[in-house]
């Protein structure tokens, strides 16, 4: 066999190239072939104010399905059970009719007054939602406009804040004199935020030292379990309410989901590198009393979810305020384990 007519390799060019003459495609052309298609991510704000980008997660229809289909069943049998108890009570007694009708205007009254309230929770959580989606890409695109128009949406957001009212009377003040949007921003982080932000910081505290303490007493696991997720719920319906929300039930379904899944992002319930190092430093305080050591785990993952409650909740993201660390809401909570240590 001649060695014209031996095989030889080629490689395949893209399309519009020529290959050289030993079959190889110019590097120049390849390399401009190549496309990089970015997924979009959700950007989820850490604790630590640093943006986390989570992969979006794919959502079937057949559940949303099934509870609408389930509650228009349940909806029509109650409501053929109310006609026919009302016509029931027609037809014994006039007067009773008369009554049971009063009744049910009262309870819809009442519920149409219920979902008022659930929307306008929702809505208020989806304006804060939205100007700290709105600060972040100002800050990203760096556009002075987008920045002065989140102030306004912040300033209007707390507008009947009387405690407020020194802050909003400064921001009013500078008008056009500031342009880097950080700076903008950031002073109004400092003038309306940061005084709600302290307000939070004290009422996440004080959940988590409640927590550790009840749970440290208590003589039933049960009893700690509940009393947890008690202090849980309640804690972040007073981080929303600092914050200028109204959740309601569903309101408030939707912010624990929000801080909970914040939590799964920044790394569920972990304590934080400083954090662990103390507690296992203390672990023989731990190993004398087992009770003490799951009462300041305990406050310390409270501590941990109102921080996730503080990141969710919070209109603005932390642009000059330094972020709250674990050790600033709970790093009381290892004192007893330290003198119990040296005792």
């Amino acid at each position: 066999m001649s060695s014209s007519n031996r095989p030889r390799a080629f490689r395949i060019p893209p399309s519009g190239s020529e290959p050289t003459a030993d079959g190889a495609a110019p590097p120049s052309t390849a390399s401009a072939q190549v496309r990089i298609v970015e997924e979009p991510f959700e950007i989820v704000d850490a604790a630590d104010g640093v943006a986390v980008p989570v992969a979006p997660k794919a959502r079937a229809p057949w559940l949303s399905l099934f509870l609408v289909a389930l509650g228009g069943l349940v909806s029509l049998g109650v409501g053929l059970s109310v006609e026919r108890l009302i016509a029931d009570l027609f037809s014994a007694a006039p007067w009773l009719g008369a009554v049971a009708l009063v009744l049910l205007a009262i309870a819809a009254v009442a519920f149409l007054a219920l979902v008022a309230r659930e929307l306008s929770g929702i809505w208020r959580e989806r304006q804060i939602e939205r100007i700290r989606g709105k600060a972040m890409e100002a800050i990203a695109a760096r556009d002075h406009s987008a920045a002065q128009a989140v102030v306004r949406d912040l300033t209007g957001l707390y507008a009947e804040r009387s405690a407020l009212a020194a802050g909003r009377a400064r921001l009013a003040t500078l008008g056009d004199a500031i342009l880097d949007v950080d700076d903008r921003l950031g002073l109004a982080e400092h003038e309306l935020v940061a005084p709600l932000d302290r307000q939070a910081r004290n009422a996440i505290a004080a959940a988590a030292k409640q927590v550790s303490a009840v749970t440290a007493l208590s003589p039933r696991a049960i009893v700690d379990v509940a009393f947890v997720i008690f202090a849980a719920v309640r804690l972040l319906r007073r981080i929303a309410t600092i914050y200028g929300g109204r959740p309601g039930f569903l309101g408030f379904l939707r912010l624990a989901r929000a801080a909970f899944a914040h939590l799964t992002v920044t790394g569920g319930m972990a304590v934080g590198e400083s954090m662990i190092q103390q507690v296992l430093g203390l672990g023989i305080a731990a190993r004398v009393s087992a009770k003490l050591g799951e009462g300041v785990l305990n406050g310390l993952m409270t501590a941990r979810f109102g921080l996730a409650a503080m990141a969710v909740c919070r209109p603005l993201p932390f642009v000059r305020e330094a972020p709250p660390r674990l050790s600033d809401v709970a790093g009381e909570l290892l004192k007893p384990l330290a003198d119990e240590a040296k005792g």
